[in-house]
C-alpha cells in the first residue's frame, strides 16, 4: 500500500493574493475539518484506522497529527494578537506527533479531540474583529508575509492535506 502520491507539503508552495475579506469562507473551510474526518473514518473498524501504509502514517496518526498541530495554529494567533514580527517556526520534524504512539489511541478518541480543539481555535477566531484577519507577520520557512487569513487557509490546506492521505490509506492506494 502507497499512500504518498500527493506532493509532500514541506514540497507545497503558497501565493495569497485574494482579499482578507474572504476570511469567513476560509473559517468555515477550519470549521468543517472536524466533520470530514469524522465521515472519512465513519466506516472504518478500530483495527484499520491504525493500518500503516510502508511509507506513511496510519489513519490514526494522521488525526493524532492534526490534534496536535492545533497548538501551532494557537501559538500563532498569539504572535498576531501580540504584533510581533515573525510567526512562531513549526517544528517540522514533527516531533510530538512522531513520539506520541496515536496508534494506541481509540479513533474515536483521536477525532473528539481534535473536534474539541478546533472548537476552541473556531470560538476564538470567530470573536476576533474583522480587521484582525489583515494582520500580518513574516513567516521564515516560507520566506513571506501572512495575514492572519492567509494561516488560517494555510491551516485548511493542512487539514486537506491530511484527509486526502487517510482517504488513500482507508482505499488501500
Amino acid at each position: 500500500m502507497r499512500a504518498q502520491v500527493l506532493t509532500p507539503w514541506t514540497h507545497r508552495r503558497w501565493s495569497f493574493c485574494f482579499p482578507a475579506e474572504l476570511y469567513p469562507a476560509v473559517l468555515e473551510r477550519l470549521r468543517g475539518t472536524p466533520a470530514r474526518l469524522d465521515e472519512c473514518c465513519g466506516a472504518l473498524d478500530d483495527a484499520s484506522g491504525c493500518a500503516s501504509p510502508e511509507d506513511g502514517w496510519s489513519i490514526r496518526r494522521h488525526v493524532g497529527h492534526l490534534g496536535d498541530l492545533e497548538a501551532l495554529l494557537s501559538s500563532r494567533l498569539d504572535a498576531y494578537e501580540r504584533g510581533v514580527h515573525e510567526l512562531p517556526a513549526a517544528d517540522m520534524s514533527n516531533r510530538v506527533s512522531v513520539e506520541t504512539d496515536h496508534d494506541a489511541q481509540r479513533l474515536d478518541a483521536l477525532l473528539a479531540r481534535f473536534r474539541d480543539v478546533r472548537s476552541e481555535t473556531m470560538s476564538r477566531l470567530d470573536a476576533y474583529p474583522r480587521d484582525f484577519f489583515a494582520r500580518s507577520a513574516w513567516h521564515a520557512r516560507l520566506g513571506m508575509q501572512k495575514r492572519v487569513v492567509d494561516t488560517c487557509v494555510f491551516f485548511a490546506d493542512h487539514d486537506d492535506h491530511h484527509a486526502a492521505l487517510m482517504r488513500l490509506v482507508a482505499s488501500g492506494v
